[in-house]
């Protein structure tokens, strides 16, 4: 079993002199202007990092300097401002009001300027008031009440709604959260998307949700520069499965250039092999132990991000229908899963992990981290049999059929396939049949289907990078309702300490609403935490600017700074 490689250092100093690919850059030297290959765990799916489909699959390690926002996200999973594309101030009013100001430079790369516009469409998408739209989660936006813009407007004011003064507001309306709303529009065939909102226009406010949903797939070949717009230092020129996503300078762009002229970014859905066999990667930044290691090989182990400053945690989410529909089915499913020995077999030296919400990173999960999870600590396969038998009968009055579980995760992963054999092995000895029901085309939205009943993902929701350092809006997947709350979990009281923990500022109130969060979800079981989440993070000691980025945005978050020695 591979073993944690421990260095006493921070994140970026643990990894910025690794060096990957054998050969790598040496023909080209210092040239600014040959390709960089950056491979990543995110499925290059859509432009659309905001819904559903594009949080999951984590196209921001993509495209974080592609579309830019209000703030993005740093290393360390800190909310920074972004003034190249504008500024937001606190404004006077008797709920929380902001004003947001574009840059009178900012434009998208066809040319049209960056207006109050993106700000209404990012809102009237992901708030969950307008029918139709997909988003990823409506955590912050949902307190919005309402939005005051002009069209074509450089400004624009939100206001929240009386009591909903949300505290993570510096990561709304951030990177990758802005699509144009000229080209949305557009697709309309409607002069402007705030006229829609105005007038309640049904078929228009539907023609828009289709869309901001679907009209941004990634084809393959070039990409319309009429549509794929960007509003950074790089743009997507064109994507393939075989030769990757290619990101181009921004002639438009108004702000420092980019120092290299391209970088070539690879994922789940492209073609890794052809790329390794052709000189490998420059930038490494994926989920650990994807690929197997052949026994004998020589290959070094994978360089693992230090646990204790992991901003997500790998979790078995579970389907509150279907097979595991009732608490009993639940319970028993989740007395057989051998918590312990997954931590120790695969999570690359952290520790067992029992919170949902909070991370290994938070400064409040330590004093509460072992106060949970303790009955499911490790398998007790005579409890998950006699739980099993508790299952209310079947409706002809029969006993209840075997327990099956179908767990499902974004494949190949062959650390994840072992995960699940062991999980089957010990399941099975209760009499649980465990299937493992991995796919490459697997949705986060198969649990609400019935095709699974469980999902080894991480938190957020997400199959590649996750977490922030602020985390309550990944909370929101214990939200009833929420988008992000993928297993259908409906518990009042975790809701209501979900939504008052989004507006706590006080460490002392987030810890009890943290608590009582984590006692909700661990009674229904919403899902299993296992551990902090390994990421492989590795590039070549010929690159200078290269910092490991532990947020949902990956190491590509200051990927216009990558520059060649």
């Amino acid at each position: 079993m591979r073993k944690l490689m421990r260095r006493a250092t921070t994140l970026g100093a643990l990894l910025v002199g690794a060096v990957v690919g054998a050969g790598l850059l040496t023909a080209c030297g210092a040239d600014q202007n040959a390709p960089l290959y950056y491979r990543t765990d995110a499925r290059l799916s859509t432009y659309n990092a905001a819904g559903v489909d594009g949080n999951s699959d984590g196209v921001l390690m993509a495209f974080t300097r592609v579309q830019g926002g209000f703030s993005t996200l740093g290393p360390q999973g800190q909310t920074i401002s972004d003034r190249d594309i504008g500024e937001v101030a606190l404004a006077p009013g008797p709920t929380l009001t902001l004003r947001y100001t574009f840059s009178p430079k900012a434009v998208y790369s066809d040319g049209t300027p960056m207006t109050c516009d993106d700000i209404v469409l990012s809102w009237v998408a992901q708030s969950g008031r307008f029918r139709g739209f997909e988003p990823a989660t409506t955590a912050g936006y949902r307190d919005i009440d309402r939005v005051e813009c002009t069209p074509g407007d450089k400004t624009a004011t939100v206001r929240f709604a009386k009591g909903r003064d949300y505290r993570d507001w510096r990561d709304l309306f951030g990177a990758g959260d802005l699509l144009p709303a000229h080209v949305v529009a557009r697709d309309a065939g409607l002069p402007n998307v705030i006229d829609a909102v105005r007038t309640k226009n049904m078929a228009g406010l539907a023609a828009i949700a289709k869309s901001w949903n679907t009209g941004f797939a990634l084809p393959t070949g070039p990409l319309d520069p009429k549509r794929f717009l960007s509003s950074g230092p790089y743009r997507a020129e064109s994507f393939d499965p075989k030769t990757g996503l290619r990101l181009v300078r921004n002639e438009k762009w108004w702000g420092q250039p980019a120092t290299l002229a391209s970088i070539v970014v690879f994922g789940r859905n492209t073609d890794l092999a052809a790329r390794s066999g052709a000189g490998g990667f420059d930038v490494t930044d994926a989920t650990a132990g994807l690929a197997d290691v052949p026994a004998g090989s020589q290959a070094a182990p994978p360089q693992v991000a230090p646990s204790s400053g992991a901003l997500s945690t790998e979790q078995i989410v579970l389907a509150h229908r279907g097979a595991l529909a009732t608490p009993q089915a639940r319970q028993a499913f989740g007395s057989c899963v051998p918590r312990d020995a997954l931590a120790r077999g695969y999570g690359f030296g952290s520790q067992p992990w029992n919170l949902h919400v909070l991370t290994p990173a938070s400064d409040l999960a330590d004093p509460i981290n072992g106060q949970f999870g303790q009955r499911y600590a490790r398998a007790d396969v005579v409890r998950a049999r006699e739980t099993a038998k508790q299952r209310p009968p079947a409706p002809n009055g029969a006993p209840p059929p075997p327990l099956k579980v179908r767990i499902g995760y974004l494949g190949p992963d062959a650390r994840r396939q072992q995960m699940v054999a062991d999980i089957a092995s010990s399941c099975r000895r209760a009499g649980i049949e465990v299937l493992d029901a991995a796919s490459p085309d697997v949705k986060v939205g198969a649990l609400r289907a019935g095709d699974l009943d469980a999902l080894l993902l991480n938190t957020g929701s997400s199959f590649a990078a996750a977490g922030a350092a602020e985390v309550v809006r990944d909370a929101y997947g214990l939200y009833r309702g929420d988008p992000l709350n993928i297993g259908d979990f409906a518990d009042p009281a975790a809701a209501d300490a979900v939504s008052t923990f989004a507006l706590t500022a006080v460490a002392g109130d987030q810890l009890a609403q943290s608590r009582a969060m984590e006692a909700a979800a661990w009674r229904d079981l919403a899902a299993i935490p296992l551990f902090a989440t390994p990421r492989e993070q590795q590039w070549s000691g010929k690159l200078d600017g290269v910092i490991g980025g532990r947020a949902r945005n990956g190491t590509g978050w200051n990927m216009d700074r990558w520059s060649r020695k």
